[in-house]
């Protein structure tokens, strides 16, 4: 019967804005999430904001923001990043719960306004660094091994506002000192660091920082990320040889929606555009041939500045990281869209497609060569907390015994080298995409509405007691 082999890593993940809370406490500054406000499927979350004559304002947050606009905190408003679920008070009983299930790892980011309040400064926060420091060394303790995200999709609010985020070449700086600040501080005790999430999905102020949405703008800021992230890599290496380091990619498998060879073609470009440029700068430390026309049909003319080029083929990352949530389909007409009348999807319209996950797998270790590990992968679902204080969501279950039975298949079948898998999100959070908290996630219930009401009780779903004998038989039970 096969299992996953010894050592392969299983845990959970989550981003700090999305669980952790505390935005007022310990010294934290601002972030770019915490005027983003909560939404719906009907209602999009939106960005609250003064504008140049000083009337208030809100606009989509992955919208533009008109000329001399700031954003604010606007009173009597709900913004989910500001308790979400609260893990600054509750780290301890949520890692307890994770010790319980059996998890060998836990991957999580750390809040850079918690230790560089604007980014600017040139010492960080002891209170936000000794926060971390509980948090690591219980994980270590309980045999968990962190994972650490050094920058999940957003920057102290005061370097957006100051210099436009990452569209300035001054914000390369200012990550590295606070990248590296977190390796000098934990290299013994992490040794697998992703330094971006799911880089090739980045848009909106509150993960790039800049007022503008243009291409040219978004592959400006990705080119400085990209040499961000290799000179990291570069200056860790002399701190701690042992360490590894990835970035996480947003993958979906692309099927093409005919087998016209037109919609084949687009499947092939699309998927390469969207997903395969980003890993191809970083996992084999150059742009792709196809980059420079790439680049043009968007109108974009990136400034590369001496040295850029070197520094990226120079540190290339060691393992490559992916989220995996569904597939979607192409045609040359349409372009890629959820559809596809062979799969059942998810109430947010996403199709479930376990194999899809399987061809993600080959697909990337064989056009990288490179350990993968599949660091996101969940279902969203309306859970209900029955009377007598139980959850039953066996479709949660079936969701990742299905995903689960497709890694199992690549690394004992296929040969491919993955090395772990952490479920978003172990315990319920605040949903990115539309800020509820009915779109829930966890093997673990929190007791929260979608206006952060509740007593944040924490409640074991039926899915825990299942993930605890697939983590106990290595998979077995599969």
């Amino acid at each position: 019967m096969a299992t996953f082999p010894e050592g392969f890593l299983i845990g959970g993940a989550t981003a700090d804005f999305q669980c952790e809370g505390g935005f007022d406490v310990g010294g934290r500054g601002r972030l770019t999430h915490d005027f983003v406000t909560a939404g719906s499927v009907d209602q999009p979350r939106q960005l609250t904001l003064r504008l140049a004559d000083g009337r208030p304002a809100r606009v989509g947050w992955h919208d533009p923001l008109p000329a001399g606009a700031r954003v604010m905190i606007e009173p009597g408003t709900y913004y989910p990043s500001h308790q979400a679920t609260d893990f600054y008070h509750h780290w301890r009983e949520d890692i307890d719960l994770m010790a319980d299930l059996g998890f060998t790892t836990y991957r999580f980011s750390v809040c850079w306004s918690r230790l560089f309040p604007t980014g600017e400064e040139l010492t960080p926060n002891e209170a936000g660094l000794a926060f971390y420091d509980q948090v690591i060394d219980y994980l270590v303790a309980r045999q968990i091994a962190p994972i650490i995200t050094i920058c999940h999709d957003e920057l102290p609010n005061a370097l957006a506002e100051s210099v436009s985020g990452w569209a300035s070449r001054h914000t390369i700086a200012c990550y590295e000192r606070y990248a590296l600040t977190l390796i000098r501080r934990y290299r013994r005790r992490v040794h697998h660091w992703l330094t971006f999430n799911e880089i090739n999905i980045l848009g909106g102020y509150a993960a790039l920082g800049t007022h503008a949405q243009d291409a040219q703008t978004r592959y400006q800021c990705v080119h400085h990320m990209f040499v961000a992230s290799a000179r990291v890599i570069a200056a860790a290496r002399a701190l701690d040889p042992q360490a590894r380091f990835g970035t996480m990619f947003m993958m979906s498998e692309m099927y093409p929606a005919t087998s016209r060879p037109e919609d084949v073609f687009a499947a092939y470009t699309t998927r390469r555009e969207q997903c395969f440029f980003f890993a191809d700068v970083m996992a084999r430390g150059r742009y792709p041939r196809y980059a420079k026309a790439f680049l043009q049909a968007q109108g974009v003319t990136l400034r590369v500045a001496p040295g850029d080029l070197a520094v990226l083929a120079a540190n290339p990352i060691d393992f490559v990281a992916f989220s995996y949530y569904r597939s979607g389909t192409v045609t040359h007409a349409a372009g890629l869209v959820n559809e596809n009348p062979h799969l059942a999807t998810t109430p947010w319209g996403w199709p479930i497609d376990p194999l899809g996950l399987r061809l993600c797998l080959n697909a990337l270790y064989d056009r990288y060569q490179k350990p993968l590990i599949v660091i996101e992968n969940g279902l969203g679902m309306v859970d209900t907390l029955a009377p007598d204080g139980t959850v039953h969501d066996d479709y949660r279950s079936d969701y990742m015994a299905a995903h689960l039975r497709a890694i199992l298949a690549a690394v004992t079948e296929d040969g491919v080298p993955c090395f772990g898998y952490t479920m978003w999100a172990p315990i319920d959070l605040v949903s990115l995409s539309t800020g509820e908290m009915k779109k829930r996630y966890g093997v673990v219930y929190v007791a929260m509405d979608d206006r952060g009401q509740g007593s944040l009780r924490r409640v074991p779903k039926a899915s825990y007691a299942w993930l605890k004998r697939t983590i106990a038989t290595r998979g077995a039970e599969l």
